[in-house]
């Protein structure tokens, strides 16, 4: 019904200035009691899932760029998401780019964006996660699986940490975001993808890559040794096949946690309008479905799974999220489908997931996760059949190895 109602006013909606009306949004969140709508987090036996020790009422999350601030998480879980990744968050406060940065295209239900890491600063960042978290260390959060005495989820808190504009030296301000956040958050997000920060893709390549991510894990290991800080690197669509090889090398050898699929795009689909097409930024949204989709099903094959995804990419309804997930995702992020499907997006997909999870004969989400890639599940054959690739030479080579989410909970439990 909500839902309904804000369909309805949208076309209002879109007359405010996107990020004027943003932080308006930002401002009735605080005010509406959504809990009362949605009961609090979504969940069922099929949606629940456990990930690097974290136990996830629900499989869908809210994407990194909505709260930059981490000032309003609990009133986001109370849309129904079974995760929230605040940021970008940087060391130093920046205003990012010049406005206007945000523009929208109702017709293909996308957005542009050229923000540039806009935000306030580790410190005051830092302070919102504290009240957020109050008194519960994040070792207390997980020590409890997630779940309060009264039986309701917690949700799982993800930050998403990025690189200031004007930094020298990428791989020192990273160290000194996980040292700051490392033990309030649940997984940390290294973003090295977001194409409104200049020079920040350059480090998906293989050696500056290797080089960042060796410095933050031997750093991981020194600072938090006794509790698992998983890390996570949310990785660009516009990858060509050879880089996304490389990546995945390099990934699977420093036994990462896990990789967020994708970022936005530089493309300009031909269906987008000239003028909407002509603004610099990052697309994001219904064109984006597809390449991202088709990235999560390579990345997984060329990792044979052993690598959780999180798929992110047009998503807007449950459909979408099942077939990331049979693409190979294990969890799945929202942020563009809440802007055109209302805010109570995260319940209705969940509800929708569920009975297709129940329909495809599934006992729950661990069984839908890369089934496309399994011709037992009567899927396809190979990936070749939906996406018209052919599985490289080392993708057959890895084959013979079961996949990684045939058991994703017993090994969650190892590696957390």
């Amino acid at each position: 019904m909500f839902n309904k109602l804000y369909q309805l006013l949208r076309p209002l909606v879109f007359l405010i200035d996107p990020e004027r009306a943003h932080g308006i949004v930002i401002f009735l969140l605080k005010l509406i009691p959504f809990r009362l709508l949605t009961g609090g987090i979504a969940t069922s036996p099929r949606l629940r899932i456990t990930m690097w020790g974290r136990d996830f009422a629900n499989p869908v999350g809210l994407a990194a760029g909505f709260d930059k601030k981490a000032a309003i998480i609990g009133k986001v879980f109370d849309l129904g998401f079974g995760f929230v990744e605040a940021g970008t968050v940087t060391i130093k406060p920046q205003i990012g780019n010049p406005r206007p940065r945000i523009f929208r295209d109702p017709v293909n239900r996308a957005v542009i964006n050229r923000m540039g890491f806009p935000g306030s600063g580790v410190e005051i960042f830092k302070r919102n996660l504290r009240e957020f978290l109050g008194d519960v260390s994040r070792s207390q959060r997980i020590s409890s699986r997630g779940i309060s005495s009264q039986g309701v989820s917690k949700g799982v808190l993800g930050v998403n940490i990025g690189m200031n504009k004007d930094q020298t030296d990428p791989v020192n301000d990273y160290l000194q975001l996980l040292k700051e956040l490392g033990n309030l958050a649940d997984y940390l997000t290294i973003n090295i993808s977001s194409p409104n920060t200049p020079g920040l893709r350059n480090l998906q390549e293989r050696e500056p890559l290797r080089e960042l991510l060796t410095a933050i894990l031997e750093a991981r290991a020194r600072m938090f040794k006794n509790l698992h800080l998983p890390i996570l690197v949310k990785l660009a669509p516009d990858l060509n096949d050879d880089q996304l090889r490389e990546i995945a090398d390099v990934l699977m050898g420093l036994k990462i946690d896990g990789v967020i699929l994708t970022n936005t795009t530089l493309d300009r689909p031909d269906t987008l309008s000239p003028q909407f097409a002509a603004e610099k930024g990052g697309l994001s949204g219904s064109p984006l479905k597809q390449k991202s989709t088709q990235m999560i099903a390579k990345f997984y094959q060329l990792t044979n799974g052993q690598i959780p995804i999180i798929g992110v990419g047009g998503i807007e309804t449950a459909q979408d999220a099942f077939e990331k997930i049979c693409a190979g995702a294990s969890l799945v992020q929202i942020y563009t489908g809440m802007i055109y499907q209302g805010p109570l997006i995260a319940r209705d997909i969940c509800r929708g997931l569920d009975e297709i999870l129940k329909s495809h004969g599934f006992a729950d989400i661990r069984e839908a996760i890369g089934s496309d890639h399994r011709p037992a599940k009567g899927k396809i054959d190979t990936i070749d059949a939906l996406y018209g690739e052919q599985p490289t030479q080392q993708t057959q080579a890895t084959q013979q190895t079961p996949p990684y989410h045939a058991n994703v909970k017993d090994h969650a439990q190892i590696v957390g």
